[in-house]
């Protein structure tokens, strides 16, 4: 049994090994065409066609991350497509190969697959990708998130804050910061808006160039306003540094441990946190995808092939991890506008080429 799992596992790994190689290049060489754009628009900054080659580099984890469940079962399918064709996996079979041994050695093998996939997405990818928008902010001036900025709420004492921040400098800082302070009735008490602005070690944010605004109410119809302008301005705060570098970068970057502790922040101060509550659990069952794939592969190794059908079948796994991908990104918006679950709307992509993968293994292979 130690040959037959040598033998599988060779096969299999290589062959994704190599599949994943030839989309990484791809995507690599797509990524460097489009960010040629940049360079010649940000050349007097610095940014190089070193630069680039570098930042395009750092966006590949996140590549890697995308593309695995599909190499996996393109891989896997080439192997067992060309073990039936060459008659090697009859052989196995009359050796004491059976369906279930079958099934279980493969599945083993897409556990491995499950835990390197969580650790790329997890672990490699938001580090490079912070790395590469790091990189790619010192020559730009800043990483922003649109023209809006981002949102966020906190809930204090008596006081509840809505705070926008424009965009992160490369120095970790913050640039355009607005905080708008309500009341518990709802009414707007006062505005501040700092040029600049650091976070401090005491739980707190340092605001610099600070134009000031107080609205005090002297009777029930006339309120006084109040201007004024600082050079720097303290602002008690539970906001992190984590939280707003959360808030900027997109939620599909994220590590697991960032959106749970984002998600919980944004369900203590009253937001939505369907989007990100979605993108959590997709982190959590994506990668178990590589294993749903795996056992997709196997019915092809009980297949009858023809000399150069294999080919065609390879095809075919393309063109159903593509639809994988399709399904997951449509159901993930469509289950945002909808209010479904959102451990549901992440995990039904997987369930549902689950019981596809088990309607086949049993049709292929228990039944025939």
């Amino acid at each position: 049994m130690k040959t037959i799992r040598r033998l599988l596992y060779g096969e299999v790994v290589i062959a994704v090994l190599l599949v994943t190689l030839g989309f990484v290049s791809l995507f690599y060489f797509f990524d460097f065409v489009e960010e040629l754009q940049a360079v010649g628009k940000h050349r007097d900054t610095g940014y190089t066609v070193a630069q680039a080659l570098l930042y395009v580099a750092l966006m590949l984890p996140s590549h890697l991350y995308e593309l695995l469940p599909i190499t996996v079962l393109i891989g896997t399918i080439f192997v067992m497509a060309r073990l039936a064709q060459s008659s090697e996996f009859t052989i196995l079979r009359t050796s004491g190969l059976g369906p279930w041994l079958a099934l279980r050695t493969l599945m083993v093998l897409g556990l491995g697959f499950v835990v390197f996939t969580f650790a790329v997405g997890d672990y490699v990818a938001p580090m490079a990708d912070k790395s590469a928008q790091l990189l790619k902010s010192r020559y730009q001036g800043k990483v922003s998130v649109g023209k809006t900025g981002a949102w966020l709420k906190e809930r204090q004492a008596y006081s509840h804050y809505a705070v926008n921040v424009g965009a992160l400098a490369p120095d970790a800082s913050m640039r355009d910061v607005r905080i708008f302070e309500f009341n518990n009735q709802g009414f707007l008490v006062s505005m501040t808006e700092g040029q600049t602005g650091t976070f401090g070690k005491d739980d707190s944010w340092q605001l610099n160039k600070v134009d000031h605004t107080e609205f005090t109410s002297t009777d029930a119809n006339a309120t006084r306003v109040e201007r004024s302008f600082v050079d720097t301005f303290r602002w008690s705060t539970q906001i992190s540094a984590e939280m707003v570098a959360t808030a900027v970068l997109r939620p599909e970057r994220m590590g697991t441990i960032d959106l749970f502790q984002y998600i919980r922040h944004l369900d203590a101060n009253g937001q939505s946190a369907q989007k990100y509550e979605i993108q959590f659990w997709k982190k959590v069952f994506y990668p178990l995808s590589c294993l749903v794939m795996v056992v997709l592969a196997l019915p092809f190794a009980y297949l009858h092939f023809r000399s150069g059908s294999v080919a065609t079948y390879v095809f075919g796994g393309v063109m159903a991890g593509i639809s994988f991908v399709l399904l997951n990104n449509v159901l993930g918006d469509l289950g945002a506008l909808q209010g479904w679950w959102p451990w549901l709307t992440a995990a039904l992509p997987g369930l549902i080429y689950s019981f596809i993968s088990l309607t086949a293994f049993t049709w292929l292979v228990i039944r025939r």
